[in-house]
């Protein structure tokens, strides 16, 4: 059978929309100087490849050079990917890709589901066609006090976390002296033989006292090009001399200006002239993808918070 003329006009425009790198046709673009296209996940990506290894980023496709200065947005391309087809992942029916996330979040019959019992512990995920069949057999509704405080104390435990962590945020809140300051990153590279990446911070003046921060990608493994993974850490170094040990707490946030996601994590270290830096210690950056949006960008920009703990 012949393709119907529609859906052979949809298919070479898709074909003509293609990112150079991914080869799907992406809802937000970003193009080179020669008008080749690449959706916006792998621009970020070639740019956080190029920096590790201590390289011009270039379009795959005719080795221009790219960076956030030099690419721009294609609104017209962006704009007719919207309207082609896009197989939804649950029913697998084709609908335009404008109207694809409402389809799997509100209307597709397939779409995976909870019960909603999930709150006393039913662990069921299912197709929200059979939701309500598995509703009103579920058992959990059933069960006794007893039974459900045992399912309700486990699941208390990731909140008692939550809280814990920002109870010790407002409590911290509390002390006398609180310093902050924006840092930002800039990248070097080490004197080895094969270099590594590395980001160090110009000295900064927090609680009177100068300090440094220095930060490397995968705890400088040899190639952490060549890893899906990727993960920052991060070191806090005392510059100044002090006449009694300094016992502080901080934590490194997202940047007023960034939109990188990282989760509040609070450290705590006794800084004393013998001992003036911390171990490197994970920077709560959400997934791999958010690492890679730091590493493209020309210099990381973050804001630290210190609290000194006095006795």
């Amino acid at each position: 059978m012949a393709p119907k003329p529609g859906a052979e006009w949809s298919t070479a425009l898709s074909h003509l929309v293609l990112g150079v790198v991914s080869l799907h046709a992406a809802a937000s673009t970003a193009q080179c100087t020669n008008g080749h296209l690449m959706c916006a996940g792998c621009f970020i990506h070639l740019l956080a490849d190029a920096r590790l290894k201590e390289e011009q980023a270039t379009c795959p496709n005719c080795r221009c050079e790219i960076s956030k200065s030099l690419c721009c947005r294609n609104l017209a391309v962006e704009k007719a990917v919207s309207e082609l087809p896009s197989e939804c992942g649950f029913c697998l029916r084709q609908f335009p890709r404008s109207l694809l996330e409402r389809h799997q979040k509100e209307e597709c019959q397939d779409r995976v589901t909870q019960c909603k019992y999930k709150r006393i512990g039913c662990p069921w995920h299912g197709p929200f066609h059979e939701l309500t069949v598995h509703e009103a057999a579920c058992a959990h509704p059933t069960k006794t006090g007893n039974e459900l405080m045992e399912i309700l104390d486990e699941m208390d435990q990731s909140h008692r976390k939550e809280m814990q962590l920002y109870n010790s945020i407002f409590s911290l809140l509390s002390f006398e002296k609180i310093g902050y300051t924006e840092v930002q990153f800039r990248p070097y590279r080490t004197d080895d033989f094969i270099t590594r990446l590395y980001y160090e911070t110009p000295r900064f003046t927090v609680l009177n006292q100068t300090w440094v921060l220095k930060a490397r990608v995968n705890d400088s493994e040899r190639n952490p090009n060549l890893s899906c993974k990727r993960t920052l850490s991060f070191q806090l170094l005392l510059k100044s001399k002090v006449t009694a040990p300094l016992e502080c707490s901080f934590l490194l946030l997202k940047g007023p200006y960034d939109d990188v996601r990282i989760s509040p994590v609070i450290y705590h270290f006794v800084f004393t002239n013998e001992s003036n830096e911390t171990d490197y210690v994970p920077l709560p950056i959400i997934d791999s993808v958010e690492c890679n949006k730091l590493l493209a960008a020309k210099n990381i920009n973050l804001r630290l918070f210190l609290f000194q703990i006095q006795k």
